[in-house]
């Protein structure tokens, strides 16, 4: 079933999705016009490529990532350092889930990439779960390892028969979103699916 998805602060970045492909991206009007049968969903803010993170390795590998029930006694930010390197141990179990964690909140940031190279089989396991693709790194990283890194890495532009991967951030335009940072993301879609839904 073909599907279009609109945006309120930019329905001239409109994308007909048709299951794992983009179909066709322009205008709204023109898109609803050539596809009349198509189910729209509505989304406030703008539709962007997603963004690449370029910290896989050290949010998926080196980084601990509460569960919500841990919450109370650990908070709900990523854990770094020698305490994050305590919390996962030497259990499988316990880096994959982590890395399962970790994997949900940067599809939140409207991650649709991750770069780095992946060493270990639990973070390589989400990453390819969730359908993320792998990325090259930038040469010059922006600082710290964040699931909202300064400044943003947006992909290159969406196109007609490339991979449905894009995120809806509820920002009036651009230079919102990267004064915001991608806390903002509303929507992510990840192979044609909707991976991430906010608020």
């Amino acid at each position: 079933m073909l599907r279009i998805h609109v945006c309120e602060a930019s329905p001239e970045a409109a994308v007909v999705v048709d299951g794992a492909r983009l179909a066709a991206v322009g205008p709204y009007e023109a898109l609803a016009a050539d596809h009349p049968r198509a189910r729209v969903r509505r989304w406030p803010g703008i539709l962007t490529p997603g963004l690449l993170n370029p910290y896989g390795p050290e949010l998926l590998e080196q980084a601990y990532h509460p569960d919500p029930r841990e919450a109370d006694r650990l908070g709900t930010e990523p854990i770094f350092g020698q305490r994050a390197l305590a919390l996962l141990g030497a259990q499988a179990s316990a880096r994959g889930a982590s890395a399962r964690r970790g994997v949900q909140r940067m599809l939140a940031h409207g991650t649709v990439a991750v770069a780095g190279e992946l060493r270990g089989r639990a973070a390589l396991d989400a990453v390819r779960g969730a359908g993320l693709a792998l990325a090259g790194r930038p040469a010059t990283l922006p600082g710290p390892a964040s699931l909202s890194p300064v400044p943003l890495v947006l992909l290159p532009a969406l196109a007609a028969g490339k991979p449905a991967r894009f995120a809806v951030f509820d920002v009036p335009d651009r230079a919102a979103l990267v004064r915001e940072g991608a806390s903002t993301c509303v929507a992510t879609v990840v192979g044609g699916r909707l991976v991430y839904r906010g608020r």
